[in-house]
This record gives C-alpha cells, sequence and structure tokens, in this order.
C-alpha cells in the first residue's frame, strides 16, 4: 500500500531515491530499532533518541513518566526518523562520494498509551522484537515500574522512506582514471555477550544471545 506524498513527506530532490510504499517503510523501521524524534519543548526545537518498535500501523516508543520531554511528545506534532548505514560508496572524485543508505522520517501526533493492561503488552512486544523469549525469563514488572515508565505511539499516516543503493555515479570523463572507485559495506553486528560480574555461579546467557546476529 502507497500513499500520495504530503508536503511534508515529498522528496524536493534526487527523487528517484524516494518511497511510499509501506512494505519498503515498515522494513527500515524494523530493521534499525534507534530512532530520533524532533518535536518542540518550550517553543525551542529538541531531538530525542530512543528505541521504537512497529506494531501493524503504528510505531512506539517509551520513557521516564517523569520524562520532560515525553510529557512535550504526549499529544503534539513530531517527527520520527530512522536512518541505516548500508556501505560508503567511493568515487573517483570528492564531490561524487556518497553512502548507500535506508531512511524513513514520519510526521504526526504523539500519543501516550494510558491504560496498564495495554502498556504492559506493547512493552513485552518491544522486548520480544528486540531480545526474543527474553521477556518471559525475567521478573515480573511491578505497578510502580509500570507507573514509573511511559510508553507513546505515533500512526504510520503521513510517511516516507528514501533509499540509495548501488555503485558510485561519476562523471563520465573520470571512469577511465586509474582511481579504485566503489562500495565499502556496513553492517551491525551483535557481538559476543559480556556477563554482569554479580551473575551468580553457573548462570549461563540463554542460547539465543549466544548466536551473533547482523542488522
Amino acid at each position: 500500500m502507497s500513499r500520495p506524498p504530503s508536503p511534508r513527506t515529498r522528496l524536493r530532490r534526487a527523487h528517484a531515491r524516494g518511497r511510499h510504499d509501506r512494505e519498503t517503510i515498515d522494513a527500515a523501521l524494523d530493521a534499525q530499532p534507534v530512532c530520533h524524534i524532533a518535536y518542540l519543548r518550550d517553543g525551542t526545537p529538541a531531538v530525542l533518541p530512543t528505541l521504537q518498535w512497529r506494531e501493524g500501523d503504528h510505531v512506539y516508543w517509551h520513557g521516564s513518566s517523569a520524562s520532560r520531554a515525553l510529557r512535550a511528545q504526549d499529544g503534539a506534532e513530531v517527527c520520527l526518523a530512522v536512518t541505516l548505514l548500508d556501505g560508503y560508496v567511493l568515487a573517483r572524485s570528492a564531490f561524487h562520494h556518497s553512502v548507500n543508505y535506508r531512511s524513513v522520517m514520519i510526521y504526526g501526533r504523539a500519543r501516550r498509551i494510558e491504560d496498564p493492561g495495554r502498556k504492559l503488552r506493547h512493552l513485552e512486544t518491544f522486548f520480544d522484537r528486540l531480545l526474543p523469549g527474553r521477556w518471559p525469563t525475567l521478573r515480573p514488572m511491578t505497578e510502580q515500574e509500570l507507573k514509573a515508565t511511559a510508553v507513546l505511539r505515533l500512526p504510520i499516516e503521513e510517511a516516507s522512506a528514501k533509499i540509495r543503493t548501488g555503485p558510485p555515479v561519476d562523471e563520465e570523463a573520470d571512469y577511465a582514471l586509474p582511481i579504485w572507485a566503489g562500495v565499502l559495506p556496513v553492517r551491525e553486528v551483535i557481538g559476543t555477550p559480556v556477563p554482569d560480574p554479580r551473575n551468580p555461579d553457573g548462570v549461563e546467557p540463554p542460547e539465543a544471545l549466544r548466536v551473533s546476529r547482523t542488522g
């Protein structure tokens, strides 16, 4: 499904890199939990780096209920951005160097989840997306911990993706130059778990945490 671009999501430059279909947008959101949320706080622009997760037609994020940033975002217009760096693009001139990437921007009004039961279910989904199988092994959240945690959501309605792939694009005359050009791939890798020194003797990490994963 693809929505027509709004004035805020229409690309002004490099139109060929723009995407407005949900398949592309959802794939980038699901691949990168780190996001940045732009908003106004007391009339001043601010950006909050945090973790996001997608459930259907909404993205969610969480934080402290006492956070000034989250209080300012609740009910306000925000812009959420996600970016994945896929490679450095090395051209034959400094001017044409670039990067391969996938990015998403979502505009809309953030809303806070008030119902404790819904909030708990969303937090469980967050853990399951980030660390599958982890939530059932943990001590249950207390009522006070749940009260101290805020969860906000944003509809994926006014959104766009921008993507660059492939080799460098040089001036035609430069292709004959004896200069190496190409792409240096970049990827995220989850490494070997580092145990807490206060773990009881004999407590080992679950098998799922011992398998390296890439993004």
